[in-house]
């Protein structure tokens, strides 16, 4: 087991980020130590768990990462380095805030950061998964989707391939209490990836425009789906999903509305708030958690 200190001169709230890792219950996060243990595949296929364990103040984080194949361990630090977007200093994006109508917002939740997925494929899936469905379901139908097709290794749970699940039935998937739809969208979408016609890293590198446009164009997935992927699976900066209930009610609540704001009203609020949309999106959304 090899162990390596990274150590941050800027502001980044893990707090934030295990409370919000933690919120899937097949997730390993253990709040009192300040460590999470992660599944990571490598470009290699190679399996690997890490853990992290946090330390310091949120103005001067560190972490210490440890995972057993010292072969791997560059490619495991930039990896992580990429997992928790280690070089960006949440107080410069708060910094853009400042005299914008969410100042308070910002200060009130100081270095809130993108909580990333570990898996493109498992992204993209969980967002399918979870589309229309309220939070409580939609992670018991996701958890079930892992407990079903995915390994455990160590008590740490990998995700599914798209091989995996590319060769069930939509019946596999039904007596799961999925939808009729949304079996067709997890499985059709995972025999395109497999047939070549879906190469997720691929679409990784392309303009937040350009891969809505190509993910759009796939059966079972819209705007919603194509911004929560780029979120969080990708960790872009720039994304307001106007028409998710949870900014809604973050702004009717945070505005004193009487009625939750229409998608329109918040991408033309948003405009001021780019290029750090997402943060913005973040943010409201913690301001509602429990």
């Amino acid at each position: 087991m090899w162990e390596k200190q990274l150590k941050g001169s800027h502001t980044y709230d893990y707090h934030y980020l295990m409370k919000r890792w933690g919120m899937d219950q097949l997730n390993v996060v253990d709040a009192k130590e300040q460590i999470v243990k992660l599944p990571v595949v490598l470009g290699d296929g190679s399996r690997h768990i890490v853990v992290l364990h946090f330390s310091g103040t949120i103005t001067a984080p560190s972490v210490k990462v440890a995972s057993g194949d010292s072969s791997k361990q560059d490619e495991i630090l930039s990896w992580v380095e990429n997992w928790l977007q280690w070089d960006i200093d949440l107080a410069e994006v708060a910094a853009h805030f400042v005299g914008t109508d969410l100042e308070r917002l910002f200060y009130a939740h100081a270095g809130t950061p993108i909580v990333k997925d570990t898996d493109l494929y498992y992204c993209l899936m969980k967002t399918i998964i979870h589309q229309q469905l309220n939070l409580k379901f939609a992670y018991t139908l996701s958890n079930r989707f892992v407990e079903a097709f995915g390994t455990k290794e160590e008590g740490i749970w990998f995700y599914p391939s798209p091989e995996d699940i590319a060769s069930l039935e939509y019946e596999d998937l039904r007596q799961m209490q999925f939808s009729q739809r949304k079996a067709e969208y997890v499985i059709d979408t995972s025999r395109l990836i497999i047939e070549g016609k879906l190469d997720l890293r691929q679409l990784s590198v392309l303009s937040n425009e350009e891969i809505a446009t190509e993910l759009t164009k796939i059966r079972g997935l819209g705007s919603w789906s194509a911004q929560n992927w780029m979120l969080f699976g990708l960790g872009r900066a720039d994304l307001l999903p106007a028409a998710d209930i949870g900014v809604q009610n973050a702004l009717k609540f945070y505005d004193n509305l009487t009625e939750k704001p229409t998608p329109a009203a918040i991408h033309a609020r948003g405009e001021r708030w780019a290029p750090y949309r997402s943060y913005a999106t973040m943010t409201l959304w913690r301001s509602i958690e429990t």
